[in-house]
């Protein structure tokens, strides 16, 4: 009976517990946030950060083009800052990729359009926008190690599931401010600076995000790893490609559903009488 008892509370979540998915979870839908806003305004950002004489197609061929760089870049950021967390800890991984999403998200925000830079402006545009995909790939994966190294393992399907709904929540979080913009401000003032508010409000929030990840503490596992000089050296993506072939074609598969389902009902949704973004 005793032992029950035993098993029973080790498999609860604690109050530490609940503090790190929720500062977890916050952050999560503070990044898909500072990630999807893009694609609310990407005709307007469009018109702005593209020569006005070329053909329409040919803009938003380009604009969807910088979009889609940053899901190019995603990879690239997971496998990186998943070497780094097994090298240097989970949560200064997890802290670094909120921060590596607020600046390019901020920098949006302030980035002269082509009438004042010119060519530069779309470039520059480009690397923040690859700059936000890196740091959604190690946020992710990074969010669900570091929640998972926390919980009992009994409470770990449960805690991956809260954090994941919190990304979507991201989502639906972008989808509210912009329609918020676009009933409450007309077309003009949208193009002029109003477009630039939500990549504002994402950039101040996700350094606030990542002041209160520093509250957190290392994972329990890495600690232990680290004690028995145990860590992992090895690339993970080596490890992945040997062992998990079939999960990587599974998972990619689904990924790829998911994501475009998910921006083709973004654009949809957005798509109104007036205009694209409105």
């Amino acid at each position: 009976m005793f032992d029950s008892l035993s098993v029973i509370a080790s498999s609860r979540l604690t109050a530490r517990d609940y503090k790190t998915l929720w500062l977890a979870t916050l952050g999560g839908v503070l990044e898909f946030y500072d990630f999807i806003i893009f694609v609310f305004f990407a005709n307007t950002i469009g018109n702005l950060f593209f020569p006005p004489g070329i053909p329409d197609w040919v803009r938003q061929f380009q604009t969807f083009g910088i979009f889609a760089a940053g899901y190019l870049a995603r990879p690239l950021g997971g496998v990186v800052m998943a070497h780094a967390g097994d090298l240097r800890g989970r949560k200064q991984m997890f802290t670094l990729s909120v921060f590596l999403m607020a600046l390019p998200t901020l920098g949006i925000g302030l980035l002269p359009t082509y009438a004042s830079l010119g060519a530069w402006a779309p470039v520059l545009l480009l690397l923040l926008r690859i700059l936000q995909g890196a740091a959604v790939g190690g946020e992710v994966p990074g969010a669900w190690v570091f929640v998972s190294e926390h919980v009992p393992p009994s409470r770990v399907g449960l805690a991956c599931g809260v954090l994941t709904a919190g990304l979507t929540g991201g989502i639906l979080l972008g989808s509210l401010v912009a329609t918020g913009l676009n009933m409450l401000m007309p077309p003009e003032q949208l193009t002029a600076y109003g477009w630039r508010l939500p990549f504002l409000l994402g950039g101040a929030f996700g350094l606030m995000s990542m002041y209160l990840r520093y509250l957190l503490t290392e994972t329990p596992v890495f600690e232990e790893l680290k004690k028995r000089r145990a860590l992992s050296v090895e690339m993970p993506l080596k490890a992945v490609v040997r062992d998990y072939r079939g999960a990587i074609v599974l998972s990619g598969l689904l990924t790829w559903m998911l994501s475009a389902a998910i921006v083709v009902r973004n654009r949809c949704g957005n798509w109104g009488k007036r205009g694209p973004d409105r």
